[in-house]
């Protein structure tokens, strides 16, 4: 079994001593380095138990010691159901909005007093 890119692979003490706690682990990328025969070098993530990448590593195991796991066991749905309302086919109004008002139109100021706040100086 030759891994390739997506394979989740389960890696135990038997593809090598420093995996005495088994893990799971997604290829990247499995190397063509020449190597010992039956050894090779894999890119992965270290998934968790939900199946979530939690380190990217790169391991040196026997082929022989690599078992593959099925992705529908260790990699939940990740699609989320979202309610949303029915999208009308119908056209909407189009709503417009009022001009603005000009410059001191209807503000209850008199012009005497906008100068006199504009200059700085009082009215008073």
């Amino acid at each position: 079994m030759s891994p390739r890119s997506g394979d989740v692979l389960r890696v135990t003490r038997t593809a090598s001593a420093q995996f005495a706690e088994p893990i799971l682990f997604r290829v990247i990328r499995a190397h063509d380095w020449p190597t010992y025969r039956g050894w090779i070098w894999l890119d992965g993530y270290q998934l968790n138990a939900a199946g979530d990448a939690v380190d990217r590593r790169s391991i040196f195991v026997r082929l022989d010691g690599l078992g593959k796991v099925s992705n529908a066991t260790t990699v939940p749905s990740r699609g989320r159901t979202v309610a949303r309302p029915p999208v009308s086919t119908r056209p909407q109004p189009v709503t417009t909005r009022p001009s603005p008002r000009p410059i001191g139109a209807t503000t209850g100021r008199t012009t005497a007093g906008a100068a006199a706040v504009g200059s700085g100086r009082s009215g008073i």
